[in-house]
């Protein structure tokens, strides 16, 4: 489908959505709103299950293809010390502006709620997010394990291993390797299934929208109005944290690679999944100039450290949460929450609330009411939606600022081989 065409319909299946779904919960009670709601779901369920399906494969061989096109360069550490680097601060960034904002605005401020007696249960998921467990886990046990869950952490350290190995063999061999062509080849099957999966996605984005309106109605845009224009106040001041420092790195051509990602940061606020809009993030960024050999590397690994949004969201989360029921927080717990946030944040999976599981840990660890999750929850979709564009935004930009350094350091190494060079030549006939 047409890149134009295609945000078009998905802009008109949000305003559709919001429609229908304000119509059925207008005209039905609880329980047929609940199923009208169920079959809308269905179109939502198999679109994300269409998106799990390509994602793993996608990953993979992009990843490895750009090993493949990196050959025995030894930028590869290069690149992922800038990417860490970017990330890691970008992050504290994130998190340092979603706590101050909380402290700022006090959203939760004045609600007054009674700490529950039953808490949400969420003890498992606290204790698969602890250090160790998260440092052991990015390590595959099985390839096809790590494939078959979409385990995106795990495909990146495998397809490593793979892609360091075969550009490595492919690159002594005279004539190149099969597996090497066929990895090619496989990329551009992959992004074909991709094109025709994002065909079905504005049907997926009328029915999530409808969905949502026809069980919590036109309130749920209402009741939470107040923090949901706060956070997303903080989103924008987000962006222009991450837009000014993608200009001290890209000039005027942030503002072109804002245009030139567009779509997916669209699509990425629609489905409120980083997973749907990759392919066309990936597109985009060759589009602008990255190599592909950077952009398949450094945005996948973004994917699991780079979560710009979700970050900020979190904090902010926690912090309302806290408030809601009167928790006062001192700054040294605050700080502790935010580091806490650095490290069980990492690897959480790009798609539609994951953060949740992170918040819920959260709560566990320092003792606050896991209910308050349900606070959240109704309205979660719509910040979830905010968050997730600011993923993408931020992946974006660090791809093209990792890319230019590169570009710049090879100019550098280039211009100081010539520079030997005409010394050389320079000694070796001099002047009379």
């Amino acid at each position: 489908m047409n890149q134009k065409k295609l945000l078009k319909y998905i802009l008109i299946a949000m305003a559709s959505g919001v429609f229908v779904g304000w119509a059925c919960h207008s005209s039905m009670d609880s329980a047929q709103a609940g199923q009208a709601a169920s079959y809308f779901k269905i179109l939502t369920d198999v679109f994300l299950r269409l998106i799990k399906m390509i994602v793993a494969p996608l990953v993979f061989a992009t990843i490895v293809s750009g090993l493949i096109s990196m050959g025995k360069s030894s930028s590869l550490g290069s690149i992922t010390l800038k990417a860490m680097t970017w990330f890691v601060s970008a992050s504290f960034i994130s998190l340092l502006l979603g706590m101050g904002l909380a402290n700022l605005f006090q959203p939760g401020a004045g609600m007054n709620l009674t700490i529950p007696v039953e808490h949400v249960d969420v003890s498992v998921t606290a204790t698969n997010l602890s250090l160790q467990n998260f440092i052991t886990h990015i390590f595959p046990r099985s390839f096809a394990e790590a494939m078959a869950n979409n385990e995106i952490l795990q495909i990146l350290v495998f397809s490593i291993f793979f892609g360091s190995a075969l550009a490595y063999v492919h690159h002594q061999s005279k004539e190149g390797t099969i597996i090497a062509k066929l990895i090619d080849e496989l990329c551009r099957i992959m992004f074909r299934i991709t094109d025709y999966v994002m065909s079905f996605a504005p049907v997926a984005v009328f029915a999530a929208i409808a969905s949502a309106i026809t069980l919590q109605g036109p309130k749920l845009l209402i009741d939470y109005s107040i923090f949901i224009g706060e956070f997303y106040i903080g989103l924008m001041l987000l962006w222009t944290c991450l837009i000014g420092l993608g200009y001290v790195f890209l000039k005027k051509d942030v503002f072109r690679l804002l245009r030139d990602v567009r779509e997916p940061t669209v699509l990425a606020f629609a489905t409120a999944s980083s997973e749907s809009a990759y392919p066309k993030t990936m597109t985009a960024l060759e589009k602008f100039g990255v190599p592909k050999r950077v952009a398949s590397f450094v945005l996948p690994l973004g994917y699991s450290f780079n979560l710009d949004g979700s970050m900020m969201y979190m904090a902010f989360a926690v912090l309302f949460i806290a408030q809601a029921y009167n928790i006062d927080l001192s700054f040294s717990q605050q700080a502790l929450i935010l580091l806490t946030l650095m490290i069980t944040s990492k690897g959480i999976a790009g798609v539609s609330r994951a953060s949740i599981v992170v918040i819920a840990a959260t709560l566990a660890m320092f003792k606050l009411p896991e209910a308050g999750i349900l606070l959240i929850l109704a309205i979660d979709h719509f910040l979830d939606m905010g968050r997730t564009a600011t993923n993408v935004i931020g992946n974006s930009i660090a791809t093209a600022v990792i890319a230019k350094s590169e570009a710049m350091e090879e100019l550098q190494e280039e211009e100081q081989t010539d520079a030997v060079v005409d010394s050389l030549m320079l000694v070796n006939n001099p002047k009379d």
